[in-house]
C-alpha cells in the first residue's frame, strides 16, 4: 500500500526578498516585512507562532507524509480544497504541485486567516489560491465556534460541553448553496477534512452542492471520541469511493478515500 510514496523528494526554495539570518539557523529562518518565518519539515514557510501547538506539529513534520506526498505524486490536473485550512500548510503544499490549477482554502477563525494569508503570500502561493474566512456547514450567516487555547487546531463547531476556560468566535458561515457557484468550474478535486467532528455536515453540503462526485479522493481527520468513523466511511461510499487507507492508531487518524486503489 502507497507504493507511489518511495523516492519522492520535497524541494524548496528560500524567498528571494526573505533576509535570512546567518550562523546555524541560516536559510531555516527568514523575516519578510517585519515578520518572521521558520522553513518546516515539508519544505514550506510558516509564520512564527510559537504559542500554537498546531503551528509545532506543522513545523515538526508530526503529520506525517502520506497528504503531502499524495499530493506531490499526481500527474493530473487537479484543484485542492482545503476545508479547516488553519494556518495553510497543506494548502501550501498543494500549490506548489504543478498539476495543481487552484487552490480553495476554507478557514473561519479571524487568527489562524491572518496567518494563511500570510503563509500563502510568503510561499508564493496567493495567486493560485482562493481564501475564505468561512466554516462550511448546512446554513449561512453567523454562528459561534469553540476555540482551544493553545492550539488553533482544536477549533470545533461540534455540539459540546466545553469547560469554562474556552474561548468562543462569532464567525460566517456558508452551505452547499454558495459551495455550487465557488466549484462550478472545478473538474477534478483532491479534498482535505479536518473540522473536529463537523465531517457529517461537510460532507453532505458537498455532495450537494455536486464536487464530491468530481473528486478524485478526499483525505479527512478521524477522531472517534467525536465522530462516528462507519457513518463517514458510508457517506463517502455512497458517493463513489471505494477504497479507504486508515494512516495512524488508535481513536484519532486520519483516512485516505479514494475512487481507485493507490
Amino acid at each position: 500500500m502507497f507504493g507511489w510514496l518511495n523516492g519522492l523528494k520535497k524541494t524548496s526554495e528560500t524567498p528571494a526578498n526573505a533576509a535570512q539570518p546567518t550562523g546555524p539557523f541560516q536559510a531555516r529562518f527568514v523575516i519578510v516585512d517585519r515578520q518572521h518565518y521558520v522553513r518546516s519539515q515539508y519544505g514550506v514557510y510558516l509564520r512564527t507562532r510559537w504559542t500554537d501547538a498546531t503551528f509545532h506539529f506543522c513545523i515538526l513534520g508530526v503529520y506525517g507524509k502520506a497528504l503531502s506526498d499524495f499530493l506531490a505524486s499526481q500527474c493530473r490536473p487537479f484543484s485542492f480544497i482545503d476545508i479547516g485550512a488553519n494556518q495553510g500548510l497543506y494548502s501550501l503544499l498543494a500549490a506548489r504541485s504543478a498539476c495543481c490549477q487552484q487552490v480553495f482554502a476554507f478557514e473561519p477563525v479571524s487568527d489562524n486567516f491572518q496567518y494563511l494569508n500570510d503563509n500563502l503570500k510568503m510561499n508564493g502561493a496567493a495567486s493560485k489560491t482562493l481564501a475564505y474566512q468561512a466554516a462550511i456547514t448546512n446554513q449561512q450567516g453567523k454562528m459561534q465556534i469553540t476555540l482551544k487555547k493553545g492550539h488553533s487546531g482544536g477549533a470545533s463547531l461540534r455540539s459540546q460541553s466545553a469547560p469554562k476556560s474556552r474561548l468562543y468566535e462569532s464567525i460566517h458561515s456558508i452551505n452547499a448553496a454558495n459551495l455550487r457557484s465557488l466549484f462550478r468550474f472545478v473538474e477534478r478535486a483532491i479534498i482535505k477534512i479536518d473540522v473536529e467532528g463537523f465531517e457529517n455536515t461537510v460532507i453532505d453540503e458537498l455532495a450537494k452542492s455536486g464536487v464530491l462526485h468530481r473528486a478524485a479522493a478526499v483525505f479527512y481527520e478521524v477522531d472517534a471520541r467525536w465522530s462516528c468513523p462507519e457513518q463517514i466511511r458510508q457517506q463517502l461510499a455512497d458517493a463513489g469511493f471505494a477504497h479507504f487507507y486508515p494512516l495512524g492508531k488508535g481513536f484519532h487518524y486520519d483516512v485516505l478515500a479514494t475512487r481507485e486503489a493507490v
